[in-house]
C-alpha cells in the first residue's frame, strides 16, 4: 500500500507519494508556491533495498536527503534576497546530524559507562541509558518549543498531519482537514521514539565496559535500530489490533511536543502540497482561488 509522507519546512510543507514529491511554501507575497519533483527511490536502482530492515535504512536515507533539499529550497522561497550556498547548507546539516547523534546517543552512553564499571548488569545499564536518552529527547523538544519560529514550524507539522489524515478519510477540503487530528501513527516523531526504545533492547545484549567501544557500538548500530523501528511502524500502521494501538500510544503522545494546531492558512499550504502529489493533473486552486503558483522542477 502506498502512503503519503511529508515534513514541515520553513513556512510550508513537503509531501511525497509514490514517485512524486511536492513542496508548498507561503511566499513573501502571501501566495502559495508549489514545486513538484519526480523522485526515484533507491530501491528502484537496488531492489535488495526492498528487503525487511534494509528498506527502513533506505527510507531513512531518502528522508534525510529530501529534508536537506526541501529545507534549503523553502528558505530560498521565503527569503529570496538571502543567498544560501550549497556549502553552507551542507555544513548546517552536518552540524545538526553531529549534534543529534552526540546529544541523543553519545551523551547517554557516556553517562552510564561508570555503571558498567561498577558491575551493574547490561540489562540495567541499557535500561537506564534508554531512560536518559528519552529524558534528553523530551527536554530538548520542550526547550526548542520556546522559540517562535520553531513553534510555527511545529504548526506546519500539525497541518501536514491534518491534511494526510483528511485525505486518507476521502476528504481534501480545508474545513475537513482542520477537524482532523494533529497526531499520525507514521510520524517521524514516533519513529525517533521507536529507535530509542529499540535501542534499549538491542543494547542490553551489547554493553561494553569501555567508553570508546560503548560509543562506537551506539553509532554503528543506528542503521539497524532504524530498520527495526521502520518495520514496527509499518506493522502498527497496517494493524487495528489493540496491541498495535497500545504500541503506538507513546509515539502519538510524544507528537504533542512536535505538533501544534495550525491556522487555516497553514492547512491550505499543506493541502496544496498534498494535492500536487496525489492529484497532479487536478485543480490546484483553493477556496475557489487559482492564484497558487505551481511549477514542475
Amino acid at each position: 500500500m502506498n502512503h503519503v509522507g511529508g515534513q514541515a519546512v520553513l513556512e510550508g510543507v513537503m509531501m511525497r507519494y509514490k514517485h512524486r514529491q511536492a513542496l508548498a511554501v507561503r511566499g513573501p507575497d502571501g501566495e502559495i508556491v508549489v514545486e513538484v519533483n519526480h523522485v526515484a527511490p533507491l530501491s528502484d536502482r537496488w531492489p535488495w533495498l526492498k528487503l525487511p530492515l534494509l528498506r527502513g535504512i533506505a527510507a531513512l536515507a531518502e528522508a534525510m536527503s529530501g529534508a536537506v533539499k526541501t529545507l534549503g529550497r523553502s528558505a530560498q522561497i521565503v527569503s529570496p534576497e538571502e543567498e544560501i550556498s550549497g556549502r553552507d547548507l551542507a555544513l548546517a546539516v552536518a552540524l545538526a546530524v553531529t549534534l543529534a547523534v552526540g546529544l541523543f546517543f553519545i551523551l547517554p552512553a557516556v553517562v552510564v559507562t561508570p555503571l558498567s564499571r561498577l558491575g551493574w548488569s547490561s540489562v540495567a545499564v541499557s535500561l537506564i541509558e534508554g531512560l536518559v536518552r528519552i529524558t534528553v529527547l523530551v527536554g530538548y523538544l520542550l526547550l526548542v518549543r520556546i522559540n517562535a519560529d520553531i513553534r510555527r514550524t511545529f504548526a506546519y507539522h500539525g497541518a501536514e498531519h491534518k491534511a494526510i489524515f483528511s485525505w486518507e478519510q476521502g476528504k481534501d477540503d480545508v474545513d475537513s482537514a482542520l477537524q482532523a487530528s494533529c497526531s499520525h501513527p507514521r510520524c517521524g516523531t514516533s519513529f525517533i521514539l521507536l529507535v530509542v526504545v529499540t535501542g534499549i533492547f538491542v543494547f542490553s545484549f551489547i554493553s561494553p565496559p569501555t567508553l570508546l567501544w560503548r560509543v562506537l557500538s551506539r553509532v554503528l548500530l543506528l542503521p539497524l535500530l532504524a530498520g527495526i523501528a521502520y518495520e514496527f511502524i509499518r506493522w502498527t500502521g497496517a494493524s487495528n489490533s489493540p496491541v498495535a494501538r497500545l504500541a503506538m500510544a507513546p509515539g502519538m503522545a510524544l507528537q504533542r511536543l512536535t505538533t501544534l494546531e495550525p491556522d487555516r492558512g497553514q492547512v491550505e499550504v499543506a493541502l496544496a502540497a498534498l494535492r500536487a502529489v496525489v492529484d497532479p493533473d487536478g485543480d490546484r486552486g483553493y477556496n475557489g482561488s487559482d492564484s497558487d503558483t505551481a511549477q514542475e522542477v
